[in-house]
């Protein structure tokens, strides 16, 4: 089996790496980030895309998006260590093969991946249990205005951003901040983060 293992932190990237290699014999081509994973799948053939959520560049959810859209037979699965219910869903939304915690056993990891090979869609069951009744309130508009604010982006940047009028992602950014019970932006982009909707 041939993977791409897209995760920026370089130490868990190698150990994962060997693991894989060492336990199941697999082929691993490692990604320092979402970027250079997507180049990476560009020029290669892979089996399976493992990748982490949190990246520089480009993240594991919009690389998973990208796949979808360019390569829709290769199967993706998301190793995490943030249990948000917000990601389980937005991952399954985007078309996720398997879900799954980075404090699982190898021997966990490797039977997930053979069960996505043969077409079985795997979540960790803690995750899936968190996820159940978390509803994310926020639009996709909403989001991307929030997200630009919680990286310090004034509303008339986010307008220029998202090509829209500054009224306009002033409104986006209220109804964000209303939904979030927050008392300010930055509030909100910080829930909206601890949640997994951002």
């Amino acid at each position: 089996m041939k993977i791409l293992l897209a995760e920026d932190q370089t130490m868990v990237r190698t150990a994962l790496a060997s693991l894989l290699r060492l336990e199941a014999g697999y082929e691993v081509d490692e990604a320092v980030d979402g970027a250079a994973a997507q180049q990476q799948l560009q020029q290669e053939h892979y089996e399976i895309l493992l990748t982490d959520i949190e990246m520089p560049h480009l993240s594991g959810l919009e690389l998973v998006r990208w796949v979808q859209q360019h390569q829709p037979a290769l199967k993706t699965v998301i190793i995490t260590t943030f249990n948000r219910a917000g990601y389980i869903k937005r991952a399954v939304d985007a078309g996720v093969s398997g879900f799954l915690l980075k404090d699982a056993p190898i021997a966990t990891l490797i039977d997930s991946l053979q069960k996505v090979c043969s077409g079985v869609r795997v979540i960790s069951n803690e995750l899936l249990l968190q996820a159940l009744g978390q509803h994310d309130p926020l639009t996709e508009k909403e989001r991307k205005a929030l997200q630009l604010a919680g990286q310090g982006m004034s509303t008339q940047a986010i307008a220029e951003a998202l090509f829209i009028a500054e009224g306009t992602a002033r409104n986006y950014l209220s109804e964000a901040i209303s939904k979030l019970h927050a008392s300010n932006r930055v509030e909100a982009a910080r829930i909206a983060h601890q949640k997994g909707w951002l």
